[in-house]
């Protein structure tokens, strides 16, 4: 309650009673008016405010810019005003959208209807992926968390409608997953309800994970507050082949600047080895860095990009993103508060873990360091999926080793679940086959939702207290995170090694060198992981499970039940009870 206090009285003293002021921050461009996404047809990419603003800032400092520089302080509410210093002042920002997760978003669709606003100020999405447990499998554990969260489903479908949000239903996917396919671009702001979403840096963007109170504020045409942050800059070289995939990138920065490493900055990734990342691998490493403490990380502006655009309808986006590169790369020269390099030819195959995603391990050393601490070596549960790493790219290297091992007679001697990142990643890997690879190795495909990675999964094969090993392909491994269970010893690393350590069934086993045994006695060893960046053809989106705001909105009504035990419309404290309130 006290939260909404705050953010009511923030909201009063900002628009004054009764008004209904409002910012747009996708004004039109002079260049050329493109839709942010195909949802928005009226609201549009601004890429000339951005580079306005960007000169006047360089201007100002006389010094060049980073690219985390150049988008955050092309979204200032006044640049030429602003003071600026990095990791001291504080920065008056106008994001360009917002995105909620259905857990956050209720308190915060409720704070906004206190505002007393007919719709939010920015492009907004609500986005159904938390309140999904995994218990049996997708079709019938998305039935039955239709059916025990109806009236939150309800609640922010008919709160979406009212004030112009954008709402994706359960089954849609991951809200991280759901803005790179539709939200994300290069340059843009977003704030979300959710600590992953820097997830859309893998698409030059500056996406930061924020309260439901700084959503509120967004969303109601404020500005956003946020400590001027430090830039690190992780220079790469190299190339990336082999059984190193993008995960091994995030998960080696963790092993060098630790959870806390990243506190009050933005990673930002540069140098030749970009290249050779995929748009979506990109994403993966961004995601991750949340577990480093970072603000938000980001790539720069490349062609993968351009392609992955281009493959998920926004071509126009993309075209205009050429015209603007230059903004959309950091300036030559330009200087970074701390450096980290890394050459992608030399890097290993990394696993991190237990119960910290910063105890970094080369995949040849987990053996031999599991049976020093007396880890279980047996891995119980392979998982693989989630925002993290659920891209077509990441499914297709999965079932290009599960392949292999039905080719000689082996399927996984440890469970394994597979979690498509949304509807559309789910509806192509069934259409190309890899969903029916991955299910006869021994997969269970789970909901496209959040599932085990935040904790929703009624595990039954292991007591609570017993300690046992899984892996996952997900992005945190702290003490009970995925299954309640403390005694769960979590190791976190990519698709790929998850899916090989499944199959073996151990934690000590190397792909790069130890050899498994098919049902005849053939020794054989796994070939490298291959797969395709993205599909050969257009992606299937699959069932259509978007909720457009409707033109007119008047006679919708917020559907909450008096009676609710779970949803409670705040009630906005009159201007006569609050006059006597000291103003902090």
């Amino acid at each position: 309650m006290a939260s909404y206090c705050l953010t009511v009285t923030r909201l009063q003293l900002a628009l004054g009673t009764g008004a209904r002021r409002f910012h747009v921050s996708a004004a039109f461009s002079a260049k050329a008016k493109v839709a942010m996404s195909r949802f928005e047809p009226g609201s549009t990419v601004n890429y000339d405010k951005m580079h306005e603003n960007i000169n006047t800032v360089r201007r100002r400092l006389g010094r060049p810019l980073t690219l985390s520089e150049k988008i955050v302080y092309g979204h200032l509410d006044d640049p030429a005003g602003q003071e600026i210093d990095r990791g001291r002042t504080y920065l008056r920002l106008r994001p360009d959208r917002v995105a909620m997760q259905d857990a956050t978003a209720q308190m915060a669709m409720l704070q906004f209807i206190s505002s007393g606003l007919p719709k939010v100020a920015v492009p907004s999405t609500i986005h159904c992926d938390h309140l999904i447990e995994a218990q049996i499998g997708g079709a019938q554990d998305l039935q039955r968390a239709k059916e025990v969260n109806q009236e939150v489903y309800n609640f922010l479908a008919t709160a979406a409608a009212k004030y112009g949000v954008g709402f994706w239903k359960p089954g849609s996917g991951i809200i991280h997953q759901i803005i790179l396919e539709n939200y994300a671009y290069p340059g843009v702001m977003l704030i979300g309800t959710d600590s992953h979403t820097p997830n859309g840096g893998g698409l030059g963007a500056i996406c930061i994970g924020v309260g439901g109170a700084d959503a509120v504020d967004v969303m109601a045409g404020i500005p956003w507050e946020l400590k001027c942050p430090k830039v690190i800059g992780v220079r790469l070289t190299g190339t990336l082949s082999g059984w190193t995939s993008p995960k091994d990138v995030i998960l080696k920065v963790a092993g060098i600047l630790t959870v806390k490493g990243g506190t009050g900055a933005i990673v930002e990734y540069h140098g030749p080895g970009v290249d050779s990342i995929s748009c979506t691998g990109m994403a993966t490493i961004c995601n991750m860095g949340a577990e480093i403490g970072a603000t938000t990380s980001v790539f720069p502006y490349n062609h993968r990009m351009k392609t992955y655009m281009e493959k998920t309808g926004r071509g126009e986006i993309a075209a205009l993103s050429e015209q603007f590169k230059d903004d959309l790369v950091p300036d030559k020269n330009c200087e970074y508060d701390q450096i980290v390099e890394i050459n992608l030819s030399e890097l290993k195959p990394h696993i991190n873990g237990p119960f910290t995603p910063d105890l970094a391990h080369p995949v040849s050393d987990i053996g031999a360091t599991a049976k020093k601490h007396g880890w279980p070596l047996e891995v119980k549960v392979g998982l693989i999926g989630s925002c993290t790493n659920s891209s077509y790219e990441d499914m297709g290297r999965a079932a290009s080793l599960a392949k292999q091992a039905l080719d000689k007679g082996l399927k996984c001697k440890a469970q394994f679940t597979v979690t498509p990142g949304s509807e559309q990643i789910r509806a192509t890997i069934e259409r190309d086959g890899y969903a029916k690879i991955l299910s006869d190795v021994g997969g269970v495909v789970l909901a496209n939702a959040c599932g085990p990675c935040i904790g929703q999964w009624d595990r039954k094969d292991v007591k609570k207290g017993e300690k046992n090993t899984i892996v996952t392909s997900f992005n945190r491994n702290f003490t009970a995170r995925n299954d309640a269970n403390p005694a769960t010893h979590a190791f976190v690393t990519s698709p790929e090694i998850v899916t090989a350590l499944a199959i073996a069934g151990t934690l000590n086993f190397n792909p790069e060198t130890d050899y498994l045994t098919a049902p005849n006695g053939e020794k054989f060893k796994l070939e490298p992981p291959t797969g395709d960046e993205l599909p050969s053809r257009d992606f299937d989106p699959g069932q259509d499970t978007y909720q457009h705001p409707p033109a007119e909105s008047g006679a919708v009504k917020v559907d909450v039940s008096p009676s609710s035990n779970r949803l409670q419309l705040l009630e906005l404290p009159s201007s006569r009870k609050m006059e006597d309130m000291r103003v902090l």
